[in-house]
């Protein structure tokens, strides 16, 4: 006798697969801050200068004071930061009030303005106190991330915070310029002060155990520097990532003026084309974990000190009917910031590992310091070789030259290393 045919249950949908560092409460906790504060900050990246031009009529010489009070932070306490950070035994808290700092000074902008009371002094003292939390709030988050993430999910959790970088680099500006237009520039300041503020629940509600705080010989500033001085591994990053920053600021110095005076590109034009390329970084961020499981740690360092400058190459060479300019364009954005998030995941995985908890926040404050003092310099060289011999010959020095921070790092360890190095 034939047995009835019996119609199998249908297979339930398959929902989509959630990260599993994201199931862990104290570390999605953690990447929902991360988030919330970086679009936050392109928000304030666009709001602020606009405030400056349109509320205060400053011009080019006001605006470098500007960025200069926002910069020079960086470059004069990220080291001292980092030393007092290491000693602190609870970092999260550093991170908390660095937050909410940042958003009663930002409240304080519009409030200003409102009242009539607003000049260029106080916004610069405003960007200076903000800068200041901030590079208190980035040394904390190295030591924080040490204490929250095991070592062999380094580089997914690195993939996940710089996903969202990335994201914020698309959506960032242009949530900004809407927020700048339907509600002018003091009120969209308002909306990135809820930014911080989220973050800082985001992080009041994380649970972690810090690392205990050591004390005596072998700490501080002075060891910092030493400790990645005799480092082959974070030495030959730091040279490595300085060049490359040197150039690629001599580059940036002089790119929109070159884009949009000699290639003609229209300034909405090449924001699509920013905006286009910064899906790149996204891109980058998904396939590091991957790639640096199949090539290794080291190798994936090495492919990004090369991936990220040298599309810049395609800039100077863009010339021809307008589509293929474009399109190159378009490519050099794109793979650039692919290659970006290669070399800061990797890198960034690489360098947490090699060092000693008790150091974390230190030796961040270093190449912070480092890496941040390098920029200046690199714009103004830029500048004046750009009047020297022409802004497209400076750009063909700058792509080139950026390259030659991969031959730190190809003669080191990293050339060779498979997995994450001990300490």
């Amino acid at each position: 006798m034939t047995r009835p045919l019996v119609l199998a249950d249908p297979a339930p949908p398959r929902r989509p697969r959630i990260p599993r560092l994201l199931q862990q409460t104290a570390f999605r906790r953690y990447w929902s801050a991360q988030t919330v504060s970086l679009f936050g900050d392109q928000i304030t990246m666009l709001a602020v200068p606009l405030l400056a031009v349109l509320a205060i009529g400053a011009g080019p010489v006001e605006m470098g004071y500007l960025t200069a009070a926002s910069l020079l932070p960086h470059l004069f306490f990220s080291l001292p930061a980092g030393a007092w950070v290491d000693r602190y035994p609870r970092r999260r808290h550093v991170m908390i009030v660095a937050d909410l700092g940042r958003a009663g000074l930002l409240l304080a902008v519009p409030l200003l303005w409102w009242a009539g009371a607003l000049n260029l002094p106080l916004l610069c003292a405003v960007a200076f106190l903000i800068g200041t939390l901030s590079v208190h709030f980035e040394v904390a988050h190295s030591s924080l991330f040490a204490a929250l993430v095991r070592r062999p999910d380094y580089v997914n959790a690195s993939s996940l915070i710089n996903g969202s970088r990335a994201m914020s680099y698309v959506a960032g500006p242009s949530v900004g310029g809407v927020l700048v237009q339907v509600l002018t520039a003091p009120v969209a300041l308002v909306a990135d002060v809820l930014t911080y503020l989220t973050s800082a629940v985001f992080l009041t509600r994380m649970r972690v155990t810090e690392h205990p705080v050591h004390s005596g010989p072998g700490l501080g500033m002075v060891a910092g520097v030493r400790y990645v001085a005799r480092s082959a591994v974070l030495r030959a990053i730091l040279l490595g990532t300085t060049t490359l920053n040197l150039f690629t600021y001599m580059f940036t110095a002089l790119f929109v003026l070159y884009v949009t005076t000699e290639l003609d590109v229209s300034p909405g034009v090449l924001g699509l084309v920013v905006g286009a390329g910064a899906f790149g970084g996204l891109l980058g961020a998904a396939v590091t974990g991957p790639l640096s499981r199949r090539i290794g740690i080291g190798p994936a360092v090495v492919l990004g000190l090369v991936v990220f400058p040298a599309p810049l190459i395609l800039v100077p060479l863009a010339g021809g009917p307008r589509p293929l300019v474009l399109a190159l364009l378009i490519t050099a954005e794109f793979v650039s910031a692919l290659g970006v998030m290669v070399l800061d995941i990797a890198a960034g995985s690489v360098q947490t590992a090699a060092t000693p908890e008790r150091m974390l926040a230190v030796v961040s404050g270093f190449r912070r310091t480092v890496n941040y003092g390098i920029r200046p310099f690199g714009a103004l060289i830029g500048g004046v070789l750009g009047a020297a011999i022409g802004v497209r010959s400076a750009l063909w020095i700058s792509s080139i030259g950026a390259l030659l921070g991969v031959f730190w790092v190809v003669f080191s360890p990293l050339r060779t290393m498979r997995s994450l190095p001990e300490t």
